[in-house]
């Protein structure tokens, strides 16, 4: 009994632990998406709102690590009211990883959607391409298609400097309902006009879904035409 009660006060400090650093965690990416003003409108409301599901996980690029995550992934989509009018992002956050440059950090971001693919048991979104060479290609998890947004302190872009490497998982049915409600075009040139004052350029990797394939666009490091994804989808 002894020994019971021993192992569930540790397993309660370890809870207690993991809820506190997820908490520090959490305000620094308030810090970076609202004190420090992010160009990203859509960031900005939806960390405001409280609209944003955090969780922090270790070994980054990890099978062990991709099926905990899809778990995860799993939850946030059937929690997800898609008869709302309510954006919601997903964002995983690898707080003990090591500060990658922005080719290491591209690897090990494809490792980890790579191993996401490889333990997800659904079919691939039927709205979006599987090949990620083509201009309709998003990413698919649980049958849903997300546009993947990779962040890193050492990215070249300033609005992807994040407190610790992240990957936002973002719907492309939010993208979708933007167009649907006629804010889409609004939304995305504010955004892109904010980045450009922020940064004093625009990222040469940004274009609209359909003009290219978007998978160029994930680790935000500025990549040339030659550049092949390395995502293989499992037949």
């Amino acid at each position: 009994m002894k020994e019971n009660m021993g192992t569930i006060e540790k397993k309660n400090r370890k809870r207690c632990l993991l809820k506190d650093e997820n908490s520090k965690i959490r305000k620094e990416f308030e810090n970076f998406i609202l004190v420090k003003d992010h160009p990203c409108i859509m960031a900005q409301t939806i960390f405001s709102m409280d609209q944003v599901v955090l969780n922090s996980y270790s070994d980054f690029g990890s099978l062990k690590t991709a099926k905990n995550l899809m778990k995860d992934l799993e939850n946030y989509i059937a929690e997800y009211d898609f008869k709302s009018n309510d954006f919601k992002t997903f964002l995983a956050v690898f707080p003990d990883s090591p500060e990658y440059s922005e080719i290491d950090f591209e690897k090990i971001l494809w490792e980890q959607l790579q191993n996401l693919h490889e333990s997800d048991n659904k079919d691939w979104d039927h709205e979006v391409s599987q090949d990620s060479s083509e201009e309709n290609f998003s990413f698919s998890l649980g049958g849903k298609a997300f546009y993947i947004v990779g962040l890193h302190p050492n990215s070249s872009r300033i609005a992807r400097r994040s407190p610790y490497p992240a990957i936002a998982f973002n719907l492309h049915w939010q993208f979708e309902k933007l167009r649907e409600m006629g804010t889409y075009e609004t939304v995305r040139d504010r955004i892109r006009q904010r980045d450009i004052e922020l940064q004093g350029n625009m990222n040469p990797m940004l274009e609209d879904f359909g003009a290219s394939s978007e998978a160029k666009q994930y680790s935000g490091r500025k990549v040339g035409k030659e550049w092949k994804c390395p995502f293989h989808k499992n037949n």
